[in-house]
């Protein structure tokens, strides 16, 4: 996939075949192809909105700061819808659109866990955006999305980046196209490479990823096969650290409530820091995706990098947060600013 800081390098190859090829024929095809590229880029810009919308950040702010005081969950949940939605369809508020016949990506299985305080979030912040009448209908869904999780982040403690804008918001959303697009608990490095790399995230990308799990949270009924029945054995995974195993099973007894959660950092659940590196290197990963990161050796280093250094991190972190803010994105026809984030205009 290409990305919009691409473009220069292209136009520079493009113009260079031009200069060797001395025909007048080969104008047009070339002027084509420019063309083309100019409406084919996302062009993202930090100051997207300083005409249509210039407090659009501090708007965005203020409501997802009230919303995060009523409630911790605003955090993880706005976190891992903004990863849903973008590695699906591209960062288009697809994740946000609701059906009648519930047959949008938020009804696939896959993302029935996603709790409702990140939508709720989401649609709160626009609310208070379009009460302001210059912005009115001028900021999309999947831009205040991407603002909400940078606030979120900042909120717990993580690092103050800032946000490329000038997404428009997509107008399909089918239970079908989230298959096979989504990362699974039970993943080894080998699968979770192969699926970063389709939205052109390197490896280094995932393992920056994967800490937001720092703040995460997930249901028993995701990891009880870990700590009761690893594969069929009735055993505790042996990547596992085994009192952590135990303490697991008090949280999630045998049978337990499929609602219940538990946070995958059981040291400092509520900030955005590197410990959940520290943990992996004591075989505390939740999901056997964490814990794969450090059990695998191409991408151990990393989270040794990581857990040692906790500016590495962040700096690879709000890399990757960038790159896959740039993922999908809809222009022109393709997409449009929608006046509800659950409906298209």
């Amino acid at each position: 996939m290409l990305h919009m800081h691409d473009t220069n390098a292209i136009k520079n190859l493009l113009y260079s075949t031009f200069q060797m090829n001395s025909k007048s024929t080969f104008y047009l095809p070339l002027l084509f192809l420019l063309l083309l590229l100019k409406s084919t880029f996302a062009q993202l810009h930090v100051e997207h909105y300083r005409k249509s919308c210039p407090n659009v950040e501090s708007i965005v702010h203020a409501a997802v700061k009230l919303k995060f005081e009523q409630t911790f969950v605003t955090a993880p949940a706005t976190l891992r819808l903004f990863f849903h939605d973008c590695f699906v369809q591209g960062c288009d508020a697809s994740i946000m659109l609701a059906f009648r016949n519930n047959s949008a990506e938020k009804d696939n299985s896959d993302n029935l866990s996603l709790a409702g305080d990140g939508f709720d979030t989401v649609i709160k912040a626009k609310a208070a955006v379009d009460r302001v009448p210059n912005c009115r209908n001028k900021v999309s869904c999947a831009d205040i999305l991407a603002l909400a999780t940078r606030d979120v982040i900042r909120l717990t403690g993580g690092p103050f980046y800032k946000v490329e804008l000038g997404r428009l918001d997509g107008r399909t959303s089918t239970k079908a196209s989230v298959r096979q697009h989504l990362p699974h608990p039970d993943f080894n490095v080998e699968e979770l490479d192969s699926l970063f790399a389709k939205h052109g995230l390197s490896l280094t990308d995932l393992v920056a990823l994967s800490g937001a799990h720092t703040i995460g949270f997930s249901h028993c009924n995701r990891f009880t096969h870990r700590i009761y029945n690893f594969k069929s054995k009735n055993r505790i995974d042996p990547t596992m650290n085994v009192a952590y195993a135990r303490e697991l099973r008090k949280e999630c007894p045998k049978n337990v409530d499929p609602r219940i959660a538990v946070t995958m950092d059981p040291n400092t659940p509520q900030r955005f820091d590197n410990v959940y590196y520290k943990n992996l290197q004591q075989g505390k990963g939740l999901f056997t995706s964490d814990q794969s990161l450090f059990t695998d050796t191409k991408s151990r280093k990393i989270v040794n990098l990581f857990a040692a250094d906790a500016a590495a991190f962040e700096r690879a972190f709000v890399a990757a947060m960038t790159k896959l803010g740039r993922v999908g994105i809809k222009t022109g026809k393709q997409g449009e600013i929608r006046h509800n984030c659950a409906a298209v205009n």
